[in-house]
């Protein structure tokens, strides 16, 4: 049997880990930057749309390699 990382099913997993790695950065990002004083004074990094496109290419890419996985079994 292959080894599951070597798969397209585990590429697409391990993406799908990295970018909810990312989403969860985002999400502390922007509840750090609401909890100022004044919020828009720094920063530069727009978290918000970061954590949804982060949280969205996770699931999509989570969703994929799921497919992948389940027709290999």
């Amino acid at each position: 049997m292959l080894n599951f990382w070597d798969s397209e099913a585990g590429m697409l997993a391990a993406v799908a880990a990295g970018a909810l790695l990312l989403a969860a950065i985002a999400w502390v990002g922007d509840l750090r930057r609401t909890r100022r004083q004044r919020p828009d004074d720094v920063g530069i990094v727009p978290w918000g749309p970061l954590f949804l496109a982060a949280l969205g290419i996770a699931g999509l890419s989570g969703f994929v390699a799921l497919q992948y996985w389940l027709a290999t079994v």
